[in-house]
């Protein structure tokens, strides 16, 4: 089994609006291994968000070639992606995406459904995907009957009750207070290192990116070179990220 786990080859991504065209991606070349945590960071609108969606078989390239676990996507069609999504990828969304009237552990077996796992298997696999996340005491809470950073972690466990290859997340912090951001990053961290899990996450705080093994900056769809920032994040005295904040 190959250590690399994503490869992306002069990926591009455009978006028609009315009559504009906007290059979400332009020539991204990544390379991600097997168990790395890895950062995707930016500006608003620089790409960073397009390149996981791509990568998950959500958003599909405008050119380019993307290979995720040795499976090359361009081409596939719509059925045989999504079953190969739901076998191989798990997705933590920004605005936790729980279904309103389904209990915790029903949102968590929601993915299980679409595998050949009988009902008991299922609730067994999801109750154990709660307790892994520290959430066995809520499996009958409904997402309104729980906090932020706790819907957050039951959407955690939904994207790994498949036991996935890849858990991406898309500014998974975003909607949290500043504790539960706290809780749900170690939570990630605890996955990469205890469970070996691979993962990208998209964010734009410094402070998420620092539990990742590794940063990539994207500005204007272009992924940069390891180590290099785009230049409007450079603070004068240290050449630092600024915070989400400044």
């Amino acid at each position: 089994m190959s250590d690399i786990v994503i490869v992306t080859r002069n990926l591009n991504k455009e978006f028609v609006r009315d009559e504009f065209r906007v290059q979400a991606l332009k020539n991204a070349n990544l390379e991600v291994r097997r168990g790395e945590f890895l950062a995707l960071m930016g500006p608003s609108g620089s790409g960073k968000s397009t390149l996981l969606h791509v990568v998950a078989a959500m958003d599909k390239a405008s050119g380019g070639e993307v290979e995720v676990l040795g499976q090359n996507l361009v081409g596939l069609s719509d059925g045989a992606i999504a079953k190969w999504r739901n076998a191989h990828i798990g997705f933590v969304f920004q605005s936790f995406n729980l279904i309103p009237v389904l209990t915790a552990l029903e949102n968590v077996e929601l993915p299980l459904k679409l595998t050949s796992l009988k009902k008991a298997d299922r609730l067994r696999h999801a109750n154990t995907a709660l307790k892994l996340v520290g959430l066995a005491d809520r499996t009958g809470h409904y997402p309104r009957q729980l906090s932020g950073g706790q819907e957050q972690r039951v959407a955690i466990a939904r994207a790994i009750v498949t036991d996935p290859d890849l858990l991406l997340c898309d500014e998974p912090t975003g909607n949290l207070d500043a504790k539960s951001a706290q809780e749900v990053l170690s939570l990630l961290s605890q996955l990469n290192k205890e469970q070996a899990k691979t993962i990208v996450m998209v964010t734009h705080d410094p402070h998420a990116a620092h539990f990742a093994s590794r940063i990539l900056y994207l500005d204007k769809g272009e992924l940069l070179p390891e180590g290099q920032v785009p230049e409007d994040w450079r603070l004068p005295a240290t050449g630092a990220a600024p915070s989400a904040h400044q």
